[in-house]
């Protein structure tokens, strides 16, 4: 899994090649903890076709208010630098995918 930083965020998500899964997450939140070993695995086990990111958005507030996200853990899905999916919560990794379904 890739750790965002403003410095990179251009070329590790807009500019890439794969679809790119991006976890907003705060160390002030549970649900952020209980997702990051599911993408974890997803990161694993897609590798071929989907790169995982995560971005700490209190450290990087102005990247996360430009992409929407207003709650912990957020997971946008970016496709050609744009946002094609965005899931919010933490969810079993089942449901996870099933939102996913077809974006990568």
């Amino acid at each position: 899994m890739i750790t965002l930083t403003a410095e990179n965020f251009a070329e590790q998500v807009l500019e890439s090649d794969k679809p790119v899964l991006v976890d907003f997450w705060t160390d002030w939140c549970p649900p952020c903890r209980m997702v990051a070993p599911i993408l974890e695995e997803i990161a694993g086990e897609y590798a071929d076709r989907l790169t995982v990111a995560k971005l700490n958005a209190e450290d990087y507030p102005e990247i996360a208010s430009r992409y929407g996200v207003m709650g912990f853990p957020t997971m946008n899905l970016y496709r050609d630098g744009e946002v094609v999916r965005q899931v919010v919560g933490a969810k079993p990794k089942r449901l996870l995918l099933a939102e996913l379904e077809g974006q990568f």
